[in-house]
């Protein structure tokens, strides 16, 4: 089964904002974020796909995520692009 290692931004007010997650289906996890169905942290934010990696097992999945989530640098980078109110 393929998984998939995710990064969410979103903008506002001078910062942002990244989130990193793991799950099978990236659009169903992206829109259940943006419906505030998503983790607590990423409710009430409209949030965009930064990057997306696929692994062939859950456990490699879940270790990149590990490792992404400690990366902010490369988080950052990625975030640089967003457009900021």
């Amino acid at each position: 089964m393929d998984c998939f290692v995710y990064i969410l931004g979103c903008a506002g007010k001078g910062r942002y904002w990244t989130y990193v997650g793991w799950t099978n289906d990236v659009e169903r996890r992206v829109a259940q974020h943006n419906a505030g169905k998503g983790a607590r942290s990423t409710r009430g934010r409209t949030w965009v796909l930064l990057h997306v990696e696929q692994h062939a097992t859950r456990r490699e999945a879940m270790s990149r995520e590990w490792h992404l989530k400690r990366d902010r640098s490369f988080r950052k980078r990625l975030a640089q692009g967003l457009k900021t109110d």
